[in-house]
């Protein structure tokens, strides 16, 4: 399944999950576990399908019939054995007389509602997976029969059955972002960006050994070093160990489902005794080769004494108040960060802005982080990356395993003007400006060969798009080798096909306008998805060429240990890129100010011709 094919399916079953929901009384809070409850059954369905195939296909014959498949049978494979009444298909064809089918759950009691039944195929799935045990959501007799049977329907979808493409891993995380915005679960931090994840482990390379995040959230550190693994030709479970703490159980049962629907095995505690900042819950301290994390930014009132009696605080503690209390935690996850990794471990985070130049007790902190040398890379994230929170944010990377290019230097990036729009609210970075950015940092290394690697990334894709195109399609020859002229000419291109777009339509019978409209549409779409790629591939090889890292004003600056001691140990990257140059945009003042003025003038009038409808209805009213 295409790309393109699944946004569409993250989407329609979404809507379709939604306005069940509108129609229920239940909120957003109530109705998100379960509904990725349903989501990690029906992976797990597809997954037990998928492994039962291959066990039938050399299974030998007792009294003329196929033996029948076992429990042990799948642990040696190590899948998920499904009992026939926790598997999906068992639950979508149950009678709507629930009652009347005098069915028992696994303690022998009647099942008198497909709530009940629901809950009995969780209780089920978690007697067959240790991982599980406690995990899944069993509030199933909080639906109606009538919304749940309706639900299961809508994830009876065959195209969640490509389990090697992990479409229902895209779907889960789907799903949790979208709840991320309407729930804010512990005010939100149970989900990190996708974007901020993938520029994490991008930059960390994990391949094997012990990953550690000690506020783990929904996964999904866990979840994007699996895909970044597995790319590379290995196995995810075979090679890296997972453990993560996470003080709120909700968000941890999130975390072990979303492992398990992205086929991967980890140690997760989580409670009171999963508190990082009084419990080292796994004993890591000195063993990790990476810790990701995304901790909560500005936390108050934890107690100095216990926090210092947990240890992992190899440069001091932080300011304490009159009431024996670290008022702000901040320096207290980035000593634990350091303080988990091995002697060439890694380690990259989501910090609060406001930590990289703080004074007192944490600029003491900061300057002997600075003086081990191993303060790798810092990158300044702007506005909107959150779905809970507007402020902008720092991704801070600690490398102790630095190699000869780049030890007693660090690496500042700041991308606060480097982002793309997803609505009013939100910023993402896209996957070529994570791999933009990414490629900053190979430089900075010296790995010219993976900057090599990228830019013939560019060329493939560009060619793949000209292969796409229709014969007659003009922008065949448009694509060339070279990026500013094919971004130049695709401009140009773009422009005579929205003319062409508007002329098209505007001249189609009403009858077939709509038909036209959608095909002009799809095609534009494509079009700037091409312009926006050649655009990504210019941006970067204007800057940096075919692979020669240089400075750049306004983006990027390699400093070392006598610069930073020289700006008062701040890591803030602004400090150091200064201000890029400002560029011609080739926009004319006087036409573009016009065109607003026209603008104006016409949302004026449209205010005005609604104004009269309201007050037309209103007096209609009698009101």
């Amino acid at each position: 399944m295409d790309n393109k094919s699944i946004k569409k399916l993250e989407s329609d079953l979404w809507e379709s999950a939604d306005l069940l929901r509108a129609g229920s009384k239940l909120t957003s809070n109530q109705y998100c576990m379960p509904v990725l409850g349903l989501i990690f059954l029906r992976y797990a369905y597809s997954r037990f399908r998928k492994v039962e195939a291959e066990i039938l296909k050399d299974r030998p014959m007792r009294n003329g019939r196929v033996i029948p498949v076992e429990a042990i049978d799948f642990a040696e494979k190590s899948a998920l054995f499904l009992p026939r009444e926790a598997q999906y298909d068992y639950l979508v064809n149950l009678p709507e007389d629930i009652s009347a089918a005098n069915l028992t759950d696994r303690n022998g009691d009647p099942i008198t509602s497909l709530g009940a039944a629901v809950n009995n195929a969780m209780s089920l799935v978690e007697d067959q997976s240790e991982q599980l045990k406690g995990v899944l959501p069993k509030e199933y007799t909080i639906f109606s029969d009538e919304l749940l049977s309706e639900l299961l329907r809508i994830f009876n979808n065959n195209a969640l059955d490509d389990v090697g493409g992990d479409v229902i891993g895209r779907i889960y995380e789907y799903f949790l972002n979208k709840f991320a915005k309407n729930v804010a679960q512990d005010d939100g931090v149970f989900f990190t960006p996708k974007s901020l994840v993938k520029m994490i482990v991008n930059i960390l390379e994990p391949t094997s050994g012990i990953l550690l995040d000690p506020a783990c959230g929904s996964g999904g550190m866990f979840v994007q070093t699996g895909d970044f693994v597995n790319q590379k030709g290995l196995q995810a479970n075979n090679t890296m160990t997972f453990y993560g703490q996470e003080k709120v159980e909700y968000n941890a049962q999130l975390c072990l489902m979303n492992m398990a629907v992205h086929g991967l095995t980890g140690v997760i505690k989580s409670g009171d005794d999963a508190n990082t900042f009084y419990h080292d819950a796994h004993n890591l301290a000195g063993s990790c080769n990476y810790v990701m994390a995304n901790p909560p930014f500005n936390v108050d009132k934890v107690k100095a004494e216990s926090a210092q009696a947990a240890g992992r605080l190899p440069f001091g503690i932080p300011g304490v108040n009159k009431a024996g209390e670290f008022g702000n935690a901040n320096y207290l996850w980035i000593s634990y960060f350091y303080a988990y990794l091995n002697e060439t471990g890694r380690a990259g985070f989501v910090m609060a802005s406001s930590a990289t130049d703080s004074a007192g007790k944490d600029k003491n902190i900061r300057e002997k982080l600075v003086q081990t040398g191993n303060v790798d890379v810092m990158i300044s994230v702007g506005n909107n990356f959150f779905y809970t929170k507007s402020l902008p944010c720092t991704l801070w990377f600690f490398d102790r395993g630095k190699n000869e290019n780049v030890k007693g230097k660090t690496l500042f990036i700041d991308a606060r003007n480097y982002y793309t729009v997803v609505d009013r609210t939100l910023n993402e970075w896209t996957d070529w400006q994570i791999k933009n950015l990414t490629a900053i940092v190979w430089l900075y290394r010296g790995e010219t060969e993976k900057y090599a690697s990228l830019l013939n990334e560019y060329r493939d894709a560009l060619k793949k798009y000209a292969n796409e195109a229709e014969s007659t399609d003009p922008i065949k020859a448009v694509i060339t080798e070279d990026f500013t002229t094919t971004v130049d000419t695709l401009k140009k291109y773009l422009k005579d096909q929205q003319k062409q777009a508007k002329k098209d339509v505007d001249s189609a019978d009403r009858k077939d306008k709509k038909v036209v409209q959608k095909k002009w549409d799809e095609k534009l779409e494509w079009d700037q998805e091409v312009l926006t790629t050649a655009k990504d591939a210019l941006w970067l090889y204007e800057k940096f060429g075919d692979g020669e890292y240089q400075d750049i004003p306004g983006l990027c600056k390699i400093a070392t240990e006598e610069e930073i001691k020289d700006k008062g140990w701040s890591l803030t990257p602004g400090a150091y890129v200064g201000v890029a140059p400002v560029e011609d945009d080739g926009v004319d003042f006087e036409e573009r100010m016009k065109e607003i003025h026209k603008e104006l003038l016409t949302l004026q009038d449209e205010s005005n011709r609604l104004m009269d409808t309201i007050s037309k209805n209103l007096e209609e009213m009698g009101l």
